[in-house]
């Protein structure tokens, strides 16, 4: 039986074999995914208004300064202004999970974060957990243990067990569903993310992929 969400949540060596295709397939699928970190879209020249401030964001290790108007969402800054597309718009409401994002290393919603709030504040997003090209030790489980289908829902996904890790290195499977709770499947893989999410432990104790 498929486990839903907790409503509860505070928030071989010649030829190739069919893990092997599969496993190959999967990883490609998580890095198609989750995205390499898109280059800074080019920032056009806003005009400053009363309704406009100048803030300091810093995101992935990086300070970034740029002009916003107070009702942006920091989900809109991320994608629309700085080209940070991994994080994903769902229901834009809180209800979905899809934009998570880690903020002083603590997941949240980006689509009800304003970016102001956000300020001065470490922003982690999906392309921060990668090594250039490598995919960070929770992606690596994500796609061994097969933790999507249509994959829309991933990149949220990945960061609130990103987050549940960096709380809590060894949870156990209720605090493992407890910590994604507030992110939704609509495939319903969630088992599969359990496991990926206990196979993120071994990996990040091991330091990266197995």
């Amino acid at each position: 039986m498929t486990e839903g969400p907790d409503k509860n949540c505070p928030h071989r060596q010649q030829g190739l074999t069919r893990r092997g295709f599969l496993s190959s397939v999967s990883a490609g699928t998580v890095v198609a995914a989750t995205l390499t970190e898109a280059p800074a879209a080019p920032m056009q020249k806003i005009e400053a208004t009363g309704d406009s401030r100048a803030v300091t964001l810093r995101i992935n290790g990086l300070s970034r300064k740029i002009l916003v108007e107070p009702r942006w969402t920091l989900l809109y800054v991320l994608r629309d202004i700085l080209g940070l597309t991994g994080t994903k718009i769902g229901c834009a409401r809180g209800e979905c999970g899809a934009c998570t994002v880690l903020i002083d290393g603590k997941p949240r919603y980006a689509c009800l974060t304003l970016a102001v709030e956000a300020e001065e504040r470490e922003i982690t997003t999906l392309e921060g957990l990668m090594d250039g090209e490598n995919l960070g030790p929770v992606q690596q489980a994500f796609a061994e243990e097969d933790a999507f289908q249509c994959g829309f829902c991933t990149p949220g996904q990945i960061m609130a067990v990103e987050g549940l890790l960096r709380q809590n290195p060894k949870p156990s499977i209720d605090e493992i569903r407890l910590g994604v709770s507030g992110n939704l499947c609509r495939c319903g893989t969630y088992k599969h993310i359990f496991n990926a999410a206990a196979k993120a432990v071994q990996l990040k104790q091991k330091g990266g992929a197995l």
